[in-house]
């Protein structure tokens, strides 16, 4: 099968486009054909060696999401027949061979069932920024009905589905964009208050939050404190440098500071993330916008757009 694999650590230049073996079918795992991959961030911080969650051991096919049929089960596999439609999030399993390829063997705590009338592009743009989203809100913000929810960059990639999740969930939501464009693209998924986080003193026009979802730590934090309610929670998905912090400022409302990693999910709550994502999907709730799709041996390519350039939507691969 074509793949791309990687030898060494390094700048873009160490995926190369490569003929492979798959990798022999094992107990309760499937054998995938892939038509779909979906590009994160956290794969080109792994390419480059040192990163804090997760150093394969190489030679290394990456990827995370995809999409795509299941070609062949492997014993003990009772809930997943040959022909189904599945999603893939193997960030949160215990076995994968790497979605950056034509096929992939992957457990089944990794995969849940996509709908027909859900396309394999929605199916690989969900893995890793869904469960983010999932986890900030609800395992580790516990988000309830009636809540007053903050969205800094709502209009990316975790920013968008959280901000699906919120409505769900009966949240008032606020979500800031950048520009006018995204800012329309906030406010056509449902949120209450959208705000423009370019502009001085956008926080002015929030009468209190309690929960706030958090991409860039080192600019808003002080500032989400600010707008926090009494015994209000920010979860802190991003963050790209250090601040100099006044810890004072969290005792006056006992705030909560928590940070977000999909890494650290037990086995519970990663096979609960995935269940509530293949139900948002049955409901129709989760809606990621889809960006540039590339082709498989385009995968350098897509990994330096994904940190350099302007989010568009969730990038792809097209693996078939």
């Amino acid at each position: 099968m074509k793949a791309i694999e990687m030898t060494e650590f390094g700048d873009v230049g160490v995926l190369k486009y490569v003929t492979k073996e798959i990798a022999p079918l094992g107990k309760e795992q499937v054998k995938i054909k892939l038509y779909y991959a979906g590009v994160n961030p956290a794969e080109a911080y792994i390419r480059q060696g040192g990163y804090a969650f997760f150093n394969p051991p190489l030679p290394y096919t990456p990827g995370f999401d995809g999409a795509g049929v299941i070609e062949e089960v492997g014993e003990g596999v009772t809930n997943y027949k040959i022909g189904d439609r599945v999603f893939i999030a193997s960030a949160l399993g215990e076995f994968f061979t790497g979605t950056y390829a034509q096929w992939m063997i992957t457990s089944t705590d990794s995969i849940r069932h996509l709908g027909e009338t859900t396309s394999f592009e929605t199916g690989a743009a969900l893995g890793i920024p869904a469960t983010a989203a999932y986890r900030a809100l609800f395992q580790r913000g516990q988000l309830k009905k009636g809540e007053r929810v903050l969205i800094h960059g709502a209009s990316g990639g975790v920013g968008i589905l959280a901000l699906q999740m919120a409505k769900d969930a009966g949240a008032y939501v606020i979500g800031t964009a950048g520009n006018k464009e995204n800012m329309e693209k906030v406010r056509a998924n449902g949120a209450d208050l959208v705000l423009n986080h370019n502009e001085e003193g956008y926080l002015d026009k929030i009468d209190g939050v309690d929960l706030v979802i958090e991409m860039l730590a080192n600019v808003n934090l002080e500032k989400d404190l600010e707008v926090l309610n009494t015994r209000g929670r920010v979860m802190i998905i991003g963050n790209r440098g250090s601040l100099d912090f006044n810890p004072r400022l969290t005792m006056a409302k006992e705030a909560d500071i928590r940070g977000i990693a999909i890494w650290n999910a037990t086995q519970v709550e990663r096979a609960e993330s995935l269940d509530a994502i293949e139900e948002y999907l049955t409901k129709k709730v989760l809606k990621p916008e889809i960006g540039p799709i590339y082709a498989l041996e385009k995968a350098s390519q897509a990994q330096h757009d994904i940190i350099h350039e302007a989010s568009k939507g969730k990038i792809l691969l097209k693996c078939n």
